[in-house]
């Protein structure tokens, strides 16, 4: 066995005696286990819970998106399950909500709450930048994923958080590819700049030059966030050089946004691009 398993189980079944449970597995929570000298990956993990609640909790929050994929959900981050339990081990969250039967689904036998339900979750209990992000990541992967959101807040007008997720809903954009997009984004809107349109495909002719993070097609500026692979990945550096000169033929003023460029500065230079461009404030987006 791999694992995780629930020890009492294994032992009442005879396939380990006490002795071997002990020397050969590890215990990952109260009565689970996985095999000694596995490092537990975060599917690991999100199985160990549910085995921890009897299999009787459902898999929730940003656990639950990355069950759908979601990128940028680090290994230790908690599991959130919705069950009856005041005491959770460390590296659990449990909460006692009430869910309608069509907001559970199962991925790999495991309950999770559907996209929709995730959604709902993940804008009402966080702040409003790290909801946005979430959702943006749950998007990439599920893009029907809000279709449903109305009719769960419908069914639940009363939970925690819920007069604000509209906020959240209204930000999110599944064109995000990762965090620091939605960040940058996010910092366009909040100061006043038309909201960017995400994944804009530029084409030369009918030759695809480039598809952008993010930007403003109107006035041609593009706006991209370079992480540390557009520096460190010989083949991206060179393959961003040439897109972007075939992106100057066309008339496109590109943004390259790095860690260490402060916010003040980059709304400075997208404000003043777009202005050369034909943009006022004001001007509807």
């Amino acid at each position: 066995m791999r694992g995780p398993f629930i020890g009492s189980e294994a032992l009442s079944r005879g396939d380990l005696t006490r002795h071997e449970l002990q020397r050969w597995f590890t215990w990952l929570l109260p009565d689970v286990y996985i095999a000694r000298g596995v490092m537990p990956d975060l599917r690991d993990r999100i199985r160990a819970a549910w085995l921890w609640s009897g299999r009787r909790g459902v898999i929730a929050g940003v656990a639950a998106s990355a069950m759908y994929g979601a990128d940028w959900v680090d290994t230790e981050t908690p599991i959130e399950l919705i069950w009856r339990n005041g005491r959770p081990p460390k590296g659990l969250i449990v909460r006692n909500d009430t869910l309608a039967p069509n907001e559970v689904t199962k991925i790999a036998g495991i309950p999770v709450t559907t996209p929709a339900r995730t959604a709902f979750d993940l804008g009402r209990l966080r702040s409003r930048d790290e909801a946005v992000a979430r959702i943006d990541a749950l998007l990439w992967t599920v893009p029907s994923a809000l279709h449903e959101v109305q009719s769960v807040i419908d069914r639940h007008p009363g939970l925690r958080g819920v007069k604000r997720l509209p906020i959240a809903l209204g930000l999110a954009d599944g064109g995000a590819q990762s965090p620091k997009e939605t960040w940058l984004r996010l910092l366009f809107i909040d100061a006043g700049l038309p909201r960017p349109s995400t994944q804009i495909r530029v084409y030369d002719g009918r030759r695809l030059v480039r598809v952008l993070d993010m930007g403003w097609e109107k006035y041609k500026v593009a706006a991209e966030y370079d992480g540390d692979q557009h520096r460190t990945r010989r083949t991206q550096y060179v393959k961003d050089i040439r897109s972007k000169r075939a992106l100057a033929r066309l008339r496109w003023e590109s943004l390259n946004v790095v860690n260490e460029d402060a916010p003040t500065f980059i709304v400075d230079w997208a404000a003043r691009t777009l202005a050369a461009r034909g943009w006022c404030p004001g001007d509807p987006d």
